[in-house]
């Protein structure tokens, strides 16, 4: 798998779930939240009227959950899970030493676990990068955004099966 890849790693079932999500929201959810505002408008006075603020505070929340499931959707690189081969790699569930601690987590985007209580890195922060393309033993560092080097080792990285 490249690491050179623009968009983030979905895996099949993510994308789907994500892309029903987005139909939800351009279609049905649109018309309540458009339905809400007019019900909201009829009541009169716009400038002390609580169902009509959060009604627009909703659509502003809703179109721009659209704008980044679009743009995600867009660029996505979807697969099947990368092969159970020790690399790190988006979409690999990665145990490793960070700075002392045992840390486990999912390497790819927020998008893959759902609703999963889930660690998560990119593959494009910090961390991510420096730990791409290691296998267990391996040991790294990188330059925290405070500039501390905090140092890596890679314990365990197998497909992440959620």
């Amino acid at each position: 798998m490249s690491t050179e890849q623009n968009g983030a790693w979905l895996t099949q079932e993510s994308y789907d779930r994500l892309k029903a999500e987005l139909e939800h929201l351009e279609g049905p959810g649109r018309a309540e939240i458009a339905q809400r505002i007019e019900d909201a408008r009829s009541e009169g006075d716009l400038k002390e009227n609580g169902g009509y603020h959060a009604a627009k505070e909703d659509q502003g929340k809703a179109e721009a959950r659209i704008r980044q499931l679009t743009q995600l959707l867009e660029t996505a690189q979807v697969g099947e899970a990368p092969e159970d081969d020790g690399i790190v790699e988006p979409g690999m569930m990665v145990t490793a030493t960070i700075a002392g601690d045992e840390e486990e987590f999912l390497l790819g985007s927020r998008e893959i676990a759902g609703d999963m209580d889930l660690h998560v890195y990119s593959e494009k922060s910090p961390l991510g990068q420096a730990i791409l393309g290691k296998t267990a033993g391996d040991k790294t560092s990188f330059e925290a955004p405070n500039g501390k080097t905090i140092e890596v080792e890679i314990l365990k990285a197998v497909p992440f099966t959620g």
